[in-house]
């Protein structure tokens, strides 16, 4: 099954842009996933093809109409999720990436201006996403981040089976430090259990560096780790005294 994924924007002519190249750009080609793209002046209103308007009740800047906004939306409506790219909306996570990744595809709808009139997310069933605590010129760029970040999930995307299992996020942890040739550079040296053969160590190591990284890094990641971890615990022990019942 084919990933489709559709952009909804004012600057069609950005996509796929980075998404052309490297492993993206090759999935593409091969057919492992689909980009269309919706040109929001196409449903703008008058002769002018206006999209936008001054905000109600005063204020800076202009913001998208929700009736030019409805009618794009309607053009594409299918069974796919629709995102929109706002920093309003709540920070997508890995998690939510791979829940993406293994359906169908996605509609992104990139804002502009000030932002979205609000009745759009009334209206329709349109989550809202952002890439963080930023504010970018506009949604193109975090729509390419979002496709970035599902394509390379996709099968056969990635050469190594477990390259998108190993990495920062997929068990709610930032990845552990990556090490390679040459064994030193300006005094620094590899450490040495990575250069044991000892997969065990390794391992143990790797875990131990992605907790420590993540709780001196991240505290905000290491505190819902530590709580997913605890009810885990705490639910296996409910069910080996239930076991003993």
């Amino acid at each position: 099954m084919t990933f489709a994924a559709t952009i909804l924007t004012l600057y069609p002519e950005m996509f796929p842009g980075p998404l052309g190249v490297s492993l993206a750009g090759r999935a593409l080609g091969e057919g492992t996933w689909s980009l269309d793209t919706v040109q929001l002046r196409d449903f703008g209103i008058g002769k002018h093809a206006n999209v936008d308007d001054t905000p109600a009740g005063g204020g800076a800047g202009m913001v998208l109409r929700a009736d030019v906004l409805g009618a794009a939306v309607d053009s594409v409506a299918d069974e796919r999720p629709i995102l929109a790219m706002t920093p309003r909306g709540t920070p997508i996570t890995q998690a939510r990436i791979r829940e993406l990744a293994m359906g169908p595809g996605v509609s992104l709808i990139c804002g502009r201006f000030e932002g979205f009139d609000e009745r759009i997310f009334e209206a329709r069933q349109i989550e809202e996403v952002s890439l963080g605590d930023i504010v970018l010129s506009g949604g193109e760029t975090a729509a390419l981040a979002i496709l970035d970040a599902c394509i390379r999930l996709l099968p056969g995307v990635m050469g190594a089976a477990n390259s998108g299992v190993e990495e920062s996020f997929e068990d709610g942890l930032l990845e552990h430090p990556q090490f390679t040739r040459p064994q030193e550079w300006e005094g620094r040296t590899i450490p040495q259990v990575l250069r044991s053969g000892d997969h065990a160590k390794i391992a143990a190591w790797r875990k131990h560096r992605a907790e420590e990284d993540t709780r001196l890094r991240r505290p905000d990641l290491w505190e819902r780790h530590k709580g997913v971890r605890d009810q885990s615990a705490s639910g296996a022990r409910h069910e080996n005294k239930d076991d003993r019942q």
